[in-house]
């Protein structure tokens, strides 16, 4: 099983919209994702609470059955569409992937 964890700092503004308002659209982009692209375990998506300094806007908390299954969802179509939005709206990415 592999675990793959990313977290993104938001843009406030971005697209015309505020840094919640991106990350909300974030989650539920990256929701609409479950049961739709295959070889996703599990998916969940929360945003942060309490903001600090050294805080991220949004995690994404994925499972994976192999290396595999995250390279095929990673490129698939669907997924790419939500990157790009992500791209537009983030200031910042980090990503942690491993097995359990």
């Amino acid at each position: 099983m592999i675990k793959h964890i990313v977290m993104w700092r938001v843009k406030d503004g971005a697209e015309g919209a505020s840094k919640m308002e991106n990350a909300v659209e974030i989650k539920t982009r990256l929701e609409g994702l479950m049961g739709v692209v295959p070889g996703v375990v599990s998916l969940e998506v929360g945003i942060n609470e309490l903001a600090g300094e050294t805080s991220a806007d949004v995690v994404l908390v994925s499972e994976f059955a192999s290396m595999e299954e995250l390279d095929a969802y990673q490129t698939h179509p669907l997924h790419l569409e939500v990157v790009a939005f992500v791209k537009k709206v983030a200031t910042e990415r980090r990503a942690v992937d491993y097995s359990v």
